[in-house]
This record gives structure tokens, sequence and C-alpha cells, in this order.
């Protein structure tokens, strides 16, 4: 190809052309599988637009098919926050739970329910964002409101378009999916680690997790990884009334939907349909762990609502899980990042759906009381939602009477300190501040945003503290050394010095963040927040008693015997005494402790935010409420007072009308924030 250097405007519509007729091409490939030119001819496409691209590289945008590998490795993943938070579907394994979800559905509305019945794809969850239909960002679903950005990596999936068909494109989406690795890609690249002496990956789910999350993009490219994109969230109010056309418009604009999807008018249909997969998932090239039967009508879900973990309109079922046998060798008790103590039962080798499995849980010491295990004991076991192997029951015609039973250790066996079980919980649990199985888990709770808010303080940083024994209890944060953090991977002066400034800054936190960083079980910031109502200071918490704090409004029996026994240990009250020396707020503010008392007016009181305001972000508000006794909810319900409506309410403040609810204005609320203050 010649062009004359003046002629740009040929030059540049050429380029786009070739760019166009590429993403076509790619989008009849790898997301129809209906091609329509040769590989020969693709292939010369694409030539010809490398060509013109480094003839003139300026060019090359973001969002040419060139550009999908072509970055360095990176030192670390960096985290982003979703749009809309990527819940967990509540499970249900049988028929019957299936039912029983349509009849909850059915007390709450009153309109004929269609669902839509989707394969559950077992991948990675992904989130996608676009800006006027040019992919910018991709993150992992992480704990669901905060991922690790991975676009650099996703960039080289195929089936991820880096360009969106149509013009008509909302300014900004993101878009929902799995991705996963097909199951003939799979058995190739272990087949080729086998041959190079590496580690095999135990399932297809594994190897997309590990390809997706490698620190070099060009590792990834040549993993064969794909996509199903399933849910979109739009930045402004959408057009769409069901969920079948929100699938039809993400195959309209490029992504790769799955095609096993069905329309079921009633949950009968959708349980046949269920039922159908149990035995036609083996024929296809890419694992499945269930189904997933959603609500079609996007107006009936907004009225359905969600709770903190999972959307009231949606639920996955899990299907029924291979059983083998095998023999228990021993039971060993593991400590969980968050001090459960959970009992292992250790088999001898079998292989179950997939993989090789050498352990399976056994829950708790109820669990191998009910079932009667025993160590020795011939069981039958399966992988429970085909992921985690658990023992189903003891063969007991194979006892020998050389079987012995299980006791649950009295000390924490990584720690040493006491272990206890409150009333009414099957689990035990090591509550030690210093056990270094949950040193991990403490830390990054102690440096969270509602805790102690140390910027800076990542999952990497803290891993490398633990594993070179800088650290070993939260305490030890505040005595770190700058020569420490200096000879920490990707550590930098400038990063180390902003580091030990937000660990010196968090040492002005108050006394509920400090309440709340302990990680005390079942006391959360708010809970925190409402202990200090009535302890002013760390000391007074510390020798509470259990019949005063039970009398404390919003502190029931759990939560009081808790923090009893927290404060009972003694590794706790060691750590706690070098927090004091190290210069920690143990005082509750006089002036806001006067405060409190004198305009806690909302106490009690259940609010929700929809809608912009004006003066307020949704953080401050909700901080103005909490700090006036009341608590902010994510759905109207018949216990909600009040809700905020600011600019452009949602569907919140149509439900507040239809139950009746108090709906107050921007102004409204200030009138009861300047009482306050007067």
């Amino acid at each position: 190809m010649v062009y004359r250097s003046n002629d740009q405007t040929n030059i540049i519509k050429k380029i786009e052309e070739l760019r166009e007729k590429i993403r076509h091409h790619n989008y009849r490939y790898y997301v129809l599988d209906d091609p329509t030119v040769s590989d020969a001819e693709y292939d010369r496409f694409m030539r010809d637009l490398i060509e013109l691209e480094e003839k003139y590289p300026q060019y090359v945008n973001v969002y040419s098919p060139t550009q999908r590998v072509g970055v360095e490795p990176v030192s670390q993943f960096s985290t982003v926050k979703h749009i809309a938070p990527m819940l967990s579907l509540a499970n249900a394994f049988s028929t019957e739970e299936l039912r029983a979800f349509d009849q909850r559905i059915k007390k709450l509305v009153s309109q004929k329910i269609n669902y839509v019945v989707e394969l559950k794809i077992d991948g990675l969850a992904v989130a996608l964002v676009y800006e006027n239909g040019i992919f910018i960002r991709g993150a992992t679903r992480g704990d669901g409101a905060i991922g690790e950005d991975i676009t650099y990596n996703l960039r080289s999936i195929k089936t991820i378009p880096l360009k969106l068909f149509g013009k008509d494109m909302s300014s900004r989406i993101e878009v929902y999916g799995e991705v996963y690795m097909k199951k003939s890609d799979f058995k190739k690249l272990n087949e080729e680690r086998m041959k190079k002496g590496e580690n095999l990956f135990a399932n297809p789910r594994n190897a997309a997790a590990g390809s997706a999350r490698q620190l070099d993009p060009r590792i990834t490219a040549q993993r064969h990884l794909d996509t199903f994109i399933y849910r979109i969230t739009f930045s402004q109010e959408n057009k769409f009334k069901t969920h079948i056309e929100i699938l039809d418009y993400l195959k309209k604009i490029g992504f790769k939907v799955n095609p096993h999807i069905k329309l079921c008018q009633d949950i009968g249909e959708a349980i046949n349909y269920c039922q159908e997969w149990i035995e036609k998932k083996e024929e296809l090239d890419y694992e499945i762990d269930g189904m997933v039967i959603k609500v079609n009508s996007l107006k009936i879900r907004e009225e359905l609502g969600s709770t903190t973990r999972s959307p009231r309109w949606a639920i996955a079922y899990k299907f029924p899980a291979q059983q083998l046998s095998t023999k228990i060798q021993d039971i060993v008790v593991q400590v969980g990042r968050t001090g459960t103590l959970t009992p292992v039962a250790i088999l001898n080798p079998v292989r179950i759906s997939g993989s090789i499995v050498q352990r399976a849980t056994l829950h708790n010491e109820d669990e191998i009381k009910r079932k009667d295990i025993r160590i020795g004991d011939v069981v039958l076991i399966q992988k429970a939602g085909e992921v985690i192997p658990e023992v189903v029951k003891v063969i007991k015609e194979k006892r020998t009477g050389k079987e012995r039973e299980f006791i649950m250790p009295q000390q924490c066996p990584v720690c040493g300190a006491k272990v206890f079980r409150l009333e009414n919980e099957v689990a035990s649990r090591c509550n030690s501040l210093g056990c270094s199985a949950q040193i991990k888990e403490r830390i990054r709770h102690f440096a969270s945003r509602n805790a102690m808010d140390i910027e800076g303080l990542g999952p990497a940083i803290i891993d490398q503290l633990v594993e070179k024994s800088f650290i070993k209890n939260i305490s030890d944060l505040y005595f770190l050394k700058r020569s420490d953090l200096l000879s920490l991977e990707r550590m930098g002066e400038k990063s180390v010095d902003n580091l030990l400034d937000a660990i010196e800054k968090s040492k002005e936190k108050s006394l509920g963040n400090l309440i709340y960083g302990l990680g005390i079980r079942y006391v959360g910031d708010h809970t925190s927040e409402v202990i200090t109502r009535y302890y002013s200071t760390l000391d007074k918490l510390g020798k509470a008693k259990l019949e005063e704090l039970i009398e404390i409004n919003e502190i029931g029996p759990k939560i009081a015997e808790s923090i009893i026994l927290f404060f009972k240990e003694k590794k706790n009250i060691a750590i706690i005494q070098r927090l004091r020396s190290a210069g920690l707020n143990f005082k509750q503010e006089e002036e806001k402790t006067s405060e409190e008392k004198g305009a806690r007016i909302l106490t009690g009181k259940q609010f929700v935010l929809t809608g912009t305001l004006k003066d307020f972000t949704r953080s401050q508000a909700q901080e103005i409420i909490s700090k006036l006794g009341g608590r902010v909810t994510g759905s109207v319900t018949k216990k909600t007072d009040y809700v905020i409506a600011g600019l452009e309410p949602g569907s919140k403040y149509q439900k507040a009308q239809e139950l009746g609810v108090h709906i107050m204005n921007e102004e409204e609320f200030k009138k009861i924030i300047n009482k306050t203050v007067s």
C-alpha cells in the first residue's frame, strides 16, 4: 500500500475500515462461531492494519485489534471499585428449595413470575467497564465491592470486545460475566506443563483463574481463555424491561452470551430445564456446576431488592455431586483466617469430579458427632457444589473396632490460646489477636477504612510483612522500622514515607474506629459507635460486666458474651497494652460524648437514601445519620422510618410511596442537623 504524504484523510479512513472489518470477523469467529472469511483472508486484513499502524503510529488507539497484548509485566495488581456490587447468589441443592424460593417471591409480589434459566459457568467472575463503547477497565469480583484490576490480561481475551457495536451507547456501562477455560484447552495446557515438569492445574476453573491473574499479560494471551457475559449496569436509566431483552442487547453490541438460556413460564418449567442439564452437562466443552434461575422482569427485581449478600430475585441450583468411598487416616484441626477451628479429614487419595481429593472438611464438632465420624472409618465423600470435598456419611458396616473418636482441642493448635464456643453456635473459635493463623486477616481488618484507615497497607504488603516476620500482631505495625519497609519488594522511599505517615495518622482515629479494628466477633462499625456512647474509654469497656452490656440497646447476649471473652484472653490484653504504649487513642473525645448524649434524636430510626443530594455525598449523609443514632439500610421495607430523597430518586422512592414511608427532602434533613447543632 502506498499513500501520498498529504493524503491523511484516506489513511485514517483505510485504518478505520480495516479495524471495523477485523472487529466484525472477530465477532463472527470468536463469539458467534460462524466465520465468513478464510483464515488467510483474515490474516491479510491484520497484516495490512499492522503495516499502516507501524507507518503511521499517530493513528494507533487503545481499541485497535493490534493492541490486545503489548504491555510489560506488572509487579502487582491495583484494586478498583465496581460500579454496582457483585453479590453472591443464594444456593439451592434440591427442587424443594427451588419451589421454596418461588414461594418467597410470590409472597412479596402479586404479578405472574417468569424465570430465565442459565448455565452456571464454573470460572472466574469479572466486571468490564466501557466508556462511550470503549473498553477501559476489567477487574475480578474480589469481595464483591472491590476487585483486582486485571485490565491488560482481559484485553488479550478475543471474546472481550475492545470497542462495542452500535452508535447510541450509554456513556458508561459495566458488564459482568465469567472467564473460563474450555476442557479441551485445559487438557492441552496440562499436557504442556507436564512435558516441562511444571505443576499441573487441578481443574479448568483454577487454570482460568490463574491465567487471568498472571502478572504478565503475554502469558494470559497464550492460555486461550473465553468468556460468557450475563449482566449489565448502566450509568443512566436503561430502556429495557426484561432480562431476556438485556441478554439480546449484550449479544447485539458484541458480547458472547451463553446459547443455552431458556425463558420459563413458571418454576416447574425452570426445574425441568435444570434437571435436563444434570446429564447433558458432560456434553459441553466447559465446566458448569449448576444452573441459575432469575426473575425475568426488571421491575419485579427492583421490588424484591437484595439482602447484604445476595439478590432476592435469583438463586443458584447446584447439581448433585459425584460420591465415592475412601478411608479417613486422621482428623486434624485447621484455624481459619477469622479464628474458626475446622476439623479436616485426611483421606486415602481418591479421584472425584476431575481432581484428586486427599482432605475433606468435617465442618464442626457437632457435625462429627451427628454423623458419628471416627478416625479410621470408611466414608462416602462428595464435592459440595462440585467444589469443596465433604464427608456424606460413614459406612458403618466396614468398621473393624479399631476406629478412634475425635476430640476437639481446648487450646488453639496454632497459638495455644483458650478455645471458646458461644451458646447456640456450632463453631469453636480462637479469638487471640496474636494467633499467627489469623494475623493477615486481623491486620487487613485493622487497617481497613472503617477501622484505622491505614492507606497503602494492602494485601501484598501485609503478606510480605508477615512472611518476613516483621509483624506478628496488629501492635507491631506501630513499631515498624523504616529499614524494614525499604527491604520489601516494590517499596521505594516515597511509598515507605507515605505508609509510615498513614500509620502515624491512624493513632488519632476515634475510639469507635479502634474498637471495630480489634475485630471482636459480632462487633461491626455501627455497634462500635453504639458502645462508645456508654463506655468513654477502652479500659472501661474491658472491665464491663455481661449484665450491663446486655442492657444496652442494640447489644444482645451474643455480642455481649463475645466482648467479655475477648477481654478475658491474656494475649489480647498484652497486645492492647502495647497499642497504648504506641500512643493510640483509647478515649472518646469529651466534646463528642456530650454532643452524642444531647443529640441522639434519631436513635432506633432506619433511613434509606435515594437520588443525588446537592450538599452531601452518600457517605457524608450516612455518617451524620449514624452520629445522631440512626441507621442507614439499603432497601425500603415496612421497618423503614424515613427515605431521604435527592435529585432523580430511583425505585426506592416509589417503594416508599407504596408502603407509606415518610419521604424527607434534603431541606428537611438539613433542619434536623441544624436543630442538633444549635
